[in-house]
């Protein structure tokens, strides 16, 4: 029996060891390894080689889902960050990197959450502040949203995102003049700082001061790769009822590009008011190709069909745009009076 227990002992020994060995040598694996993507990308690729030799590597995975974010693969990059994160909760990026892109995909709750622990591994860290700040924004809690913002004043007084955020803030609570008057203080810090000059734009645009056509001007001039300065001229004309110089400055946004959604529809919105309503149809029509989920553009053009007569096709419109939109009563409204008028 002895011998028996012996030689039962050594094959058990034997297959542990065995297996002990085969598991040394079997290949790490993590969600990399059932998603195609991973061998597709040459970059991502190589990032999970990389991990498969040393998986406990936590920059590894905070690199492969910054390549995994700029691809646009939010959920995997989340699950790298989320990764890196577990393997070294030292490191504050590792926790920003989770609540900016919870934050991007609209998970509020959990975006704080994250940016709360990196702020508590890097409590001097400006952009974690400003982070969460922009977060509470969202949120319209605005008194912890200047607390954080006070908190980086505190260390740079001269910090102009830290004022624009203010001014956003003020913004958000209708406090028109002092939101005019902390862009500007965020202008003054730092000239080039875009989107404030944009802010000033259209602060001053909404209060009707000709001014406003200067920063939009300046903004332009800053980035000519965005047209929004040149539709928000447009949007300043219309709202004077100079109907050509807003149609000319769609037209111009329109030249520079040939996608933007909005100036077909309020290029539509004043031909209506001339009622050039064929004319008007194209450019809803326009705006629907540029932008098919669009439901008040299908609204629109389907009141240009009903218009002309054209109830079939309105109808048809009104259904598209009802479907994209269940809380919109517009189109309901129309359908139900169209009904009325056949009986």
């Amino acid at each position: 029996m002895k011998i028996l227990f012996s030689k039962c002992f050594t094959l058990i020994l034997g297959i542990i060891l065995f297996t002990a060995c085969k598991n040394d040598t079997a290949p790490v694996t993590d969600h990399a390894s059932s998603n195609p993507i991973f061998k597709e990308d040459a970059v991502l690729k190589s990032l999970t080689d990389e991990i498969a030799k040393t998986p406990a590597q936590a920059s590894l995975y905070f690199e492969r889902g910054r390549t995994l974010q700029k691809m646009k693969s939010d959920t995997l990059a989340i699950k790298d960050y989320k990764k890196a994160a577990t393997l070294d909760s030292t490191k504050a990026e590792y926790f920003s990197a989770v609540g900016d892109l919870l934050f991007e995909n609209k998970d509020i709750t959990g975006s704080i959450e994250w940016i709360q622990k990196a702020i508590s591994l890097k409590p001097d860290d400006r952009k974690a502040h400003l982070k969460i700040a922009k977060l509470f924004l969202y949120l319209q809690d605005y008194p912890r949203a200047f607390a954080e913002i006070n908190l980086v004043l505190v260390k740079n007084v001269y910090d102009p995102e830290a004022y624009f955020l203010k001014g956003m803030i003020y913004k958000d609570m209708k406090d028109t003049a002092k939101a005019i008057s902390t862009f500007e203080t965020a202008v003054q810090v730092a000239p080039d700082y875009r989107e404030a000059v944009v802010q000033l734009g259209i602060l001053h645009s909404a209060k009707g001061d000709a001014i406003a056509m200067k920063y939009l001007d300046n903004a332009y001039a800053m980035d000519t790769t965005d047209v929004f300065p040149i539709f928000a001229r447009g949007v300043f004309y219309q709202e004077m009822k100079d109907y050509q110089k807003a149609k000319a400055e769609y037209r111009r946004c329109i030249v520079r590009n040939r996608r933007y959604t909005d100036a077909y529809f309020n290029m539509g919105y004043i031909l209506m008011q001339e009622d050039s309503t064929q004319k008007a149809w194209r450019q809803y029509d326009m705006a629907i190709k540029t932008d098919p989920s669009n439901p008040y553009a299908y609204y629109n053009r389907g009141l240009c069909s009903e218009i002309m007569d054209s109830i079939a096709n309105a109808v048809n419109d009104y259904r598209i745009a009802q479907r994209l939109d269940t809380s919109y009563a517009s189109p309901k409204e129309a359908i139900k009076r169209l009904v009325k008028q056949k009986k």
